[in-house]
C-alpha cells in the first residue's frame, strides 16, 4: 500500500472522529494495527516511527482548525468581548482555560505511563466498552435537560468538566464522549454539552500538538514535514464535514446510536485478539 494512501486513510480517520464521542486516539489505534497487517513493509517506517507519533498529535490540529473555522465568529468574541453573562465572551475564555488544567495536569503525570503500556486494541476495547455503556446508561435513564445552555456554565461546572475530560487519557474512552456525557449529567441541554466539548478541545489539543512538534521537531525532515501537512489538510476536511454532520444530528437524536456503535465495535476487537491470541 503507498504510504500516501495511508496518510489519506489516517488523516479521514482522525478527522471523522475527533469530535465524534467514539474516541479519535482508538480508531487511530485500531487503524494503525490494520495498517500494519495489511499496508507492507513500506508503510512500516512510517508507522512505527518518531514521525508517526507526531503525525498522530500535529493532524489533530487541523481537526481543531476545522472547528475554529466552523465557530471563527464565537472565538472571536471569547477573545475579545468584556466578560459578561454570556459564555461567548472572555468569560467563556477563561472557564475553558479552567476545563484545561486537570486534562494537562493528568496528562503530564501519566502521559509516558500511559503511551509505553495502554496504547493497545485491548485497552481501546475496553475504553469502548465502558463508554459505550455509559452513553447508553445517561441517554436511556437520564431525564434530559431543557434548561441549561452554555450560557449557564460557571466555574464549578468548568472544573467538573476538566475533570471529565481526563477520563480521554484512556485509549478509547473519547474526550468528545467523556465531556458531553459529563455535560449531560451536569445539567446542560445536549446542544450546549456538544458544543461545550469542541471549544473545550481546542486549548488542549493546540498544547499538545505544540508540544510535540517542540519535542520532535530536530527528527523530522522535508518527507516527514510533507507527510504531516498531507495529513492535516486530509484531517480539516473530513473533520468539517464531521462537525456539521454532528450538529445536524444532535438537534434532532440522542447519542445512542454511539454508544451502540462503540459496543459493536469492541465486541469485534475482542472477537479478533481472541482470535488472533
Amino acid at each position: 500500500m503507498n504510504i500516501f494512501l495511508v496518510i489519506v486513510i489516517l488523516g479521514i480517520v482522525e478527522g471523522l472522529t475527533e469530535f465524534l464521542p467514539i474516541s479519535s486516539t482508538g480508531h487511530m489505534i485500531l487503524v494503525g494495527d490494520w495498517l500494519h497487517k495489511f499496508a507492507g513493509a513500506d508503510a512500516l517506517p512510517f508507522l512505527d516511527g518518531v514521525e508517526s507519533k507526531v503525525f498522530e498529535v500535529v493532524i489533530q490540529a487541523g481537526a481543531i482548525l476545522a472547528m475554529v473555522v466552523v465557530y471563527f465568529r464565537q472565538f472571536f468574541e471569547l477573545a475579545s468581548v468584556p466578560a459578561s453573562d454570556s459564555f461567548y465572551s472572555r468569560r467563556g475564555f477563561w472557564l475553558l482555560m479552567l476545563t484545561t488544567i486537570p486534562a494537562l495536569a493528568a496528562g503530564a503525570l501519566l502521559h509516558k505511563k500511559i503511551e509505553a503500556h495502554m496504547m493497545t486494541s485491548m485497552f481501546v476495547s475496553i475504553g469502548l466498552l465502558t463508554g459505550g455503556l455509559w452513553i447508553l446508561s445517561v441517554e436511556h435513564l437520564l431525564p434530559v435537560s431543557e434548561h441549561k445552555t452554555i450560557d449557564d456554565v460557571d466555574w464549578k461546572m468548568a472544573l467538573a468538566l476538566g475533570c471529565f475530560q481526563c477520563l480521554a487519557l484512556w485509549p478509547g474512552m473519547s474526550r468528545s464522549a467523556s465531556m458531553i456525557m459529563g455535560a449531560l449529567m451536569l445539567g446542560l441541554r445536549r446542544k450546549s454539552a456538544v458544543e461545550y466539548s469542541f471549544f473545550a478541545a481546542v486549548p488542549v489539543m493546540v498544547a499538545a500538538s505544540a508540544y510535540d512538534l517542540l519535542k520532535h521537531a530536530h527528527d523530522l525532515n522535508a518527507h516527514s514535514i510533507s507527510h504531516i501537512a498531507l495529513g492535516f489538510v486530509v484531517a480539516f476536511v473530513s473533520a468539517l464535514l464531521a462537525i456539521k454532520f454532528f450538529l445536524r444530528y444532535v438537534q434532532r437524536h440522542t447519542l445512542a446510536a454511539f454508544g451502540w456503535y462503540r459496543l459493536a465495535l469492541a465486541a469485534v476487537v475482542l472477537v479478533a485478539l481472541r482470535h488472533h491470541g
